[in-house]
């Protein structure tokens, strides 16, 4: 897919996911920042080198890269972040959020250090980016706004003891989707989020995986990035190469907010006594859309 013309931001650029869409994008023409801070294997501190060196890896390869150093756990760390790609190269484009952590905290000891430092990267982070890039994204042709979230959050049976704060954080980015999918859709500014399995450092793994690679997640990316996607408010699931897209979509025939076109029950033991069918997905219970 041809990007030349066009501008990215893809935060946690420089390594794992966030580097193979850069250079993805960078190869299909595109000029890009990667925004990292650094954090070495669990999370912790702060290194310049390491996007830098990224960047400098990707120019070696004659793509257009920068790379900047800066902490997004603030309003003002990503206006700045901003205010770099459009000093440099003039306009925005194309915002992609990557950038994540993963901490395990059970709920019995669950603090507050922990769960800011969860909000900063996956609530506070998208939100002040998304402020602050807007007023650009206006003016382009072809505005995109990809966010991430987890198969972890969004399925039960996926879930891991000690991830509630990850999860409220990764369902998050999902209210912000879907928020700003409406906003933006006068001005067409696509909103959507990639969900992605990969095995990268967040998974503890430094080597070549031989499977659940992250350049297999890579084209679904550069899709949602390009000007052929014309959706907003899709969730694309990427994993082993396959993909599959969701989204949050109401029932057939509601009539929101006062028929939700499903079971009357006038009190909690009628509730209980019809809840087998309550709770029936929509297929088993002969309704079609």
């Amino acid at each position: 897919m041809d990007f030349t013309g066009k501008t990215a931001i893809i935060t946690g650029g420089a390594r794992g996911l966030g580097l193979s869409y850069a250079r993805a994008l960078a190869q299909g023409g595109a000029r890009v920042v990667i925004s990292d801070i650094g954090a070495d294997k669990v999370g912790v501190g702060t290194d310049a080198s390491v996007v830098h060196a990224a960047a400098a890896a990707l120019q070696a390869e004659g793509l257009a890269v920068l790379g900047h150093g800066g902490d997004l756990s603030t309003d003002e760390g990503c206006r700045q972040l901003i205010s770099f790609t459009i000093e440099a190269y003039g306009q925005l484009d194309i915002l992609i959020h990557n950038a994540g952590w993963v901490g395990y905290q059970n709920i019995a000891d669950l603090d507050a250090a922990f769960l800011q430092r969860t909000m900063d990267i996956n609530l506070y982070a998208p939100l002040w980016l998304c402020k602050h890039a807007w007023p650009h994204l206006l003016r382009s042709a072809a505005p995109r706004i990809i966010l991430t979230t987890s198969d972890r959050a969004m399925y039960v049976e996926y879930e891991q003891a000690g991830l509630v704060a990850y999860s409220a954080g990764k369902m998050a980015q999902l209210g912000i989707m879907n928020a700003l999918s409406h906003e933006g859709a006068e001005a067409g500014i696509n909103v959507n989020a990639i969900s992605p399995v990969a095995k990268t450092r967040m998974w503890g793994v430094t080597d070549e995986p031989d499977e659940l690679k992250p350049e297999w997640v890579t084209p679904g990316v550069v899709f949602l990035a390009s000007g052929q996607c014309q959706d907003t408010g899709y969730i694309l699931r990427a994993s082993n190469g396959q993909f599959t897209a969701t989204r949050f979509t109401e029932n057939p025939g509601v009539e929101y907010p006062r028929n939700l076109a499903r079971i009357k029950a006038a009190n909690a033991q009628e509730v209980a006594a019809a809840w087998s069918r309550i709770k029936q997905p929509l297929a088993q219970a002969g309704v079609t859309s």
